[in-house]
């Protein structure tokens, strides 16, 4: 049984749903379900536009690195490429946390809308570790270099508010009109000319795909280099035992 549903919600417009609450935490089977999905949609005749969504309390809690030490990021990442691959729109519906690889997730749709509760953070220094998802790309490029290196380097968390303010977010909304307000958008969207959409967004986003792919590249040789190091395992106790970290640079 697949993690990842697609419901039909009328209007042209897919939801698709990650069911592992209330965390949501992914894995390469996760994000791999996910892409066929997006890939199901793309190919069918009735979909033109995607709204990302998760149940439970949390958007998406990333990679649970606790229990995941011997994931295969390399190829963990390219099942996140194909999601980047799509050629449809995707509306992301963020509700709690979306951290770490959870906000590189939420960074791979078009759009995103949250609600005040909303927190997002790429919290991987926090980690000791170097960020991934190709964040090295999205970031900059949603909210500015200035402001992606503040998120990157400092780990610190945003509210949803904030993140509207900063451009890391497009729209705030209640918490129960989530849903709602996403499958909304996503049908006005859907309402345009779905060749011409196509054609506008791959415009827009030429050159994109090859930037990513080698982002990911770096970003995870990048985390297997410190993966192994006395810091990452300083910043997953801390993580787990609610503390600071106590880092000594090893």
């Amino acid at each position: 049984m697949s993690d990842v549903t697609i419901e039909d919600r009328g209007r042209h417009v897919a939801v698709a749903c990650l069911h592992r609450p209330p965390n949501n935490f992914f894995d390469t089977a996760l994000l791999s379900d996910l892409a066929a999905a997006y890939e199901e949609l793309a190919g069918s005749r009735w979909c033109r536009a995607i709204v990302l969504a998760s149940e439970g309390k949390h958007f998406c809690a990333g990679l649970d690195f606790a229990s995941n030490r011997a994931q295969d990021i390399a190829e963990l990442y390219r099942n996140a490429l194909r999601l980047f691959a799509s050629p449809l729109p995707v509306v992301a519906a963020v509700q709690g946390a979306a951290i770490g690889g959870g906000l590189g997730l939420a960074m791979s749709a078009d759009f995103r809308m949250c609600t005040a509760g909303s927190r997002l953070s790429a919290n991987f220094s926090r980690l000791g570790f170097h960020h991934g998802f190709a964040l090295s790309v999205t970031l900059p490029r949603t909210v500015g270099h200035q402001t992606a290196a503040d998120l990157l380097l400092t780990g610190r968390r945003v509210g949803g508010e904030e993140a509207v303010r900063l451009g890391l977010c497009d729209m705030l909304v209640d918490e129960a009109d989530l849903l709602e307000r996403a499958t909304n958008y996503a049908a006005v969207i859907a309402a345009s000319g779905p060749l011409a959409v196509r054609s506008i967004r791959q415009t827009l986003r030429r050159g994109l795909l090859e930037q990513l792919r080698q982002a990911m590249e770096h970003e995870c040789a990048e985390q297997e280099r410190l993966r192994t190091t006395s810091d990452f395992a300083e910043g997953l106790r801390a993580s787990a035992e609610r503390r600071e970290p106590n880092f000594t640079g090893e």
